[in-house]
């Protein structure tokens, strides 16, 4: 069963087109990564799943239309952005006080159990927590709420790689279950890949990528050549070459990967490598 569905999805802004037939499907239980360039059409997209702006074209989430159902549809999805968000003035009791009354699926007992293994005290504000004791509690927050779908919109901005690296494993190990949809955009790439199950590349309006990440793996293959062979790897027409160290490392999308290893030491490249060979030069 899909959770999200779009056909041709296209918004404008007078003249400025945000999304250009945007056409993607993501399955239930899945974890897709959203990746793109600052002003690609990531924030129109969000906002037309979430409802808050009405789109040409099709577009069901969880079988409903967001922009004429948003109500009921806002009761089993779940939307954060980054963690400084959370008022200032806020107590951490009070947080949880708030999500109890806005989020009908909201379990604070959940919630309460969390924070029990931190060391957040529960009278103090947001604004003298760490930034790392915030992350938690939005965990806390998030992860206590019994969404079919959770929207993130770059939910670790400002937090170090600790702390980052800490939200990204609570919540594959602690929040995703098999059942529940993920869907986070980022621009720390690297740092979320090893929990996708999908990634799409969005850029000027459209769907450039759009592979689960087993298919990702399998088309894409890099290889680090010496001197003497970059010609000969340069025939085999690579998606993009860079330097490293005087040797060059070439990028191919569906290459004979026994003939890229007699030319060199061929490796899987990142997402963050294919996004730069895809869109790096066209953002």
């Amino acid at each position: 069963m899909s959770c999200i569905e779009a056909r041709g999805l296209r918004k404008t802004y007078g003249t400025m087109v945000a999304l250009d037939g945007v056409d993607l499907r993501v399955e239930e239980g899945r974890i897709l990564g959203l990746i793109g360039p600052n002003g690609a059409g990531k924030t129109t997209a969000l906002n037309a799943l979430l409802g808050l702006t009405p789109c040409q074209g099709e577009l069901k989430v969880l079988g409903r239309d967001p922009w004429t159902a948003r109500d009921d549809l806002m009761q089993d999805v779940c939307f954060i952005a980054d963690v400084a968000v959370l008022p200032r003035w806020l107590k951490a009791s009070q947080a949880l006080d708030y999500v109890a009354g806005v989020h009908p699926k909201f379990d604070r007992a959940k919630a309460e159990a969390f924070l029990a293994k931190t060391n957040i005290p529960r009278d103090k504000k947001v604004g003298k927590l760490s930034k790392g004791m915030v992350a938690q509690l939005h965990l806390a927050l998030v992860m206590a709420i019994d969404a079919k779908l959770l929207v993130l919109d770059e939910p670790t901005l400002g937090l170090d790689i600790l702390f980052r690296k800490q939200f990204y494993d609570s919540l594959l190990n602690d929040y995703f279950d098999g059942k529940r949809t993920i869907l986070v955009t980022t621009h720390q790439v690297e740092e979320i890949q090893h929990v996708l199950t999908d990634v799409a590349f969005i850029n000027r309006g459209k769907i450039v990528l759009d592979s689960t990440m087993e298919a990702f793996e399998g088309r894409y293959a890099e290889v680090m050549v010496l001197p003497e062979n970059a010609a000969a790897a340069r025939a085999l027409n690579p998606l993009h070459e860079r330097q490293v160290f005087g040797r060059s490392i070439l990028l191919y999308a569906d290459a004979d990967r026994a003939r890229l290893a007699e030319l060199g030491e061929v490796r899987t490249p990142s997402i963050a490598d294919v996004f730069v060979a895809l869109i790096g030069g066209a953002a």
